[in-house]
């Protein structure tokens, strides 16, 4: 019971760090006069993804490369088949041209990609598979070419500066919130890792399922808030770039920084959740010609969390 508990806790300390990072790195960008589209796409999207960041690098340093892969991978998951899912069933997400022929194939190719490096056994017939510290430069790079893109559009995005916190506060205390935010996602994601360790040990089951349903879940709540209050809003662009985005990011970055801190050995049996993510990620592109154009309509929000339905309970049954 008290691993259960202290999970709790690690996912409030985690959830309230990334808002207190939020709240005082979007107070100090104002006082330096940073406007709110360049807080909205770096504080507020760092923010966001900030939980996932902190438990890959603790499960990366502990050598809970399970937890780390897994947590990623179902994350991407909950992103598209549960959040976009709930989001759509709020309001029908029509969305960019942009969005539907640039940011979705990216993410489709992000997990492409990560299919293809992990896959070492299948590809070169190595010994063992590993996302390497190579592998993670790689990813690194990706990283930096989607920022650069994201800044490039984001002039014609509307609304991101409606989710960047309009509080400023004292420079001294802006600063406390960003330590107060970093320590919570710090003490949050080693008590994450820890708690779900144990849990999986104690349920006989693997650090996998674990990472790839509870972990994942937590660790995707702020995506949740943020894109059910946008598609509450009817800012679909919003809602469906937060999603599309933190796919990227978790890929990109957050698997870049946990192999660079510490190559990932990779389990095949986890290119059927890699299989997932792509099947999501191209479901997803795929239903923008289907039904309304460029539209997430909610008869396809309501599929989209049957098969999350259906991929949890496969997985419950598979390990």
């Amino acid at each position: 019971m008290l691993q259960y508990i202290l999970l709790v806790i690690g996912f409030i300390l985690l959830i309230k760090g990334a808002d207190l990072l939020v709240d005082g790195a979007s107070s100090v960008g104002r006082r330096l006069n940073i406007s709110d589209l360049v807080i909205g796409l770096t504080v507020v999207a760092f923010g966001t993804s900030s939980p996932e960041l902190f438990v890959n690098i603790f499960a990366s340093i502990k050598g809970n490369t399970e937890i780390a892969i897994g947590n990623v991978l179902g994350s991407n998951i909950a992103n598209i088949f549960l959040i976009l899912g709930v989001s759509a069933v709020i309001f029908p997400l029509a969305v960019g041209k942009g969005t539907v022929w640039k940011e979705i194939p990216l993410s489709l190719l992000a997990a492409l990609l990560l299919g293809v490096v992990a896959n070492d056994r299948l590809i070169d017939k190595s010994e063992i598979s590993a996302l390497t510290r190579i592998d993670g430069l790689v990813f690194l790079a990706f990283f930096i070419i989607f920022l650069y893109y994201t800044f490039g559009i984001a002039k014609r995005i509307e609304g991101i500066d409606s989710h960047v916190p309009q509080k400023q506060y004292s420079l001294l205390k802006s600063l406390l919130f960003v330590i107060a935010g970093l320590v919570g996602l710090g003490i949050g994601g080693n008590l994450i890792v820890d708690a779900a360790e144990h849990i999986a040990s104690r349920l006989g089951v693997s650090q996998s399922l674990i990472g790839l349903t509870i972990v994942a879940v937590g660790t995707s709540l702020p995506e949740l808030a943020t894109s059910s209050v946008a598609a509450y809003r009817k800012n679909a662009e919003i809602a469906v770039g937060n999603i599309v985005g933190s796919n990227i990011f978790n890929i990109f970055f957050v698997l870049g920084i946990s192999a660079v801190i510490k190559p990932l050995p990779f389990n095949p049996n986890n290119n059927i959740d890699i299989g997932a993510v792509i099947i999501a990620s191209l479901l997803l592109f795929l239903w923008m010609f289907t039904g309304k154009r460029r539209s997430l309509d909610r008869w396809e929000g309501i599929i989209f969390l049957i098969l999350y339905n259906g991929y949890i309970t496969f997985l419950v049954y598979k390990k």
